[in-house]
């Protein structure tokens, strides 16, 4: 009670300041926490480094690129977008385990902001990826991958892959809230595989049957990976005929990201707040 009552006092700009002081402090806290669990840590980062000596050398042998090219340079920002939506799973097995462990109740007990709560827990996924893309991209180094345009659109590519990362976190975080438990959260996982592989991201959608491809080309993940290709200026850049995410990759990129964020950003801390009632 004393705490809704000092809520209802704060303007809208002091309780933004609340919010974000506390989602940083829970920011600090999962780093904390991945300190004392380094396993947990290596295991993400190793993840998407064996990711490309596995695609790159298993099916760098057997797929040719269309239009000719080095398959890995091909590859990469496909797995660059794998490893970016992989964070839906991520944060749904995180979050659900809290919760199932009463970490979400203790929380709430504590006079800090309701909001703060999701908004640190995606807040430290978003640099736990980061390390990630950079390991990968390390690992692509040594494969023969390399980015052709320069470093701003390099940048810009990396960039764009963050903020993806960021705005798929909060439905891993939506997800995570709904689900009853980790277990749950860990039966979705294979879910997760199909909606990455319906994509652009390790072969080109040319040859699919045409409702597959259209799925595939409407996928994020198309997207994302396209726009990576465009940015790094690795082969296959879509061209021709192809639906507006793919044709257009960056602002379809852009599109994608604020649509999850205006939808599940509120949908997450709404949730939350109503669990705790």
């Amino acid at each position: 009670m004393a705490v809704a009552q000092a809520v209802g006092g704060l303007s809208a700009l002091g309780r933004m300041r609340w919010t974000l002081a506390d989602g940083f402090t829970l920011v600090g806290r999962e780093l904390s926490r991945l300190r004392r669990e380094p396993g947990q840590l290596i295991a993400s980062l190793i993840f998407p480094a064996v990711m490309v000596v596995l695609f790159g050398y298993v099916f760098g042998s057997a797929i040719a690129v269309p239009g000719g090219g080095n398959y890995r340079e091909y590859l990469m920002p496909g797995l660059f977008s794998m490893v970016t939506f992989s964070s839906i799973m991520a944060m749904t097995m995180k979050v659900a385990t809290d919760a199932s462990k009463g970490v979400m109740d203790r929380f709430r007990s504590m006079p800090m902001a309701r909001s703060a709560v999701p908004f640190g827990q995606t807040g430290a996924d978003i640099l736990t990826g980061f390390l990630g893309l950079g390991l990968m991209a390390v690992a692509g180094l040594l494969v023969g991958w390399r980015a052709h345009r320069g470093v701003l659109p390099t940048v810009e590519a990396f960039a764009l892959l963050c903020l993806m990362r960021y705005a798929v976190s909060w439905v891993g975080c939506y997800l995570g809230l709904v689900v009853k438990d980790e277990q749950t959260a860990d039966q979705l996982v294979p879910l997760f595989l199909p909606f990455t592989m319906l994509s652009n991201s390790f072969v080109p959608t040319d040859g699919m049957p045409g409702w597959l491809r259209f799925l595939a080309d409407w996928n994020p993940v198309s997207a994302m990976t396209a726009a990576a290709r465009r940015l790094f200026g690795n082969p296959n850049v879509a061209t021709g005929d192809v639906p507006w995410p793919v044709a257009h990759p960056v602002a379809g990129v852009l599109l994608w990201s604020v649509v999850l964020l205006v939808v599940f950003v509120p949908l997450s801390i709404r949730t939350y707040r109503r669990k705790g009632r």
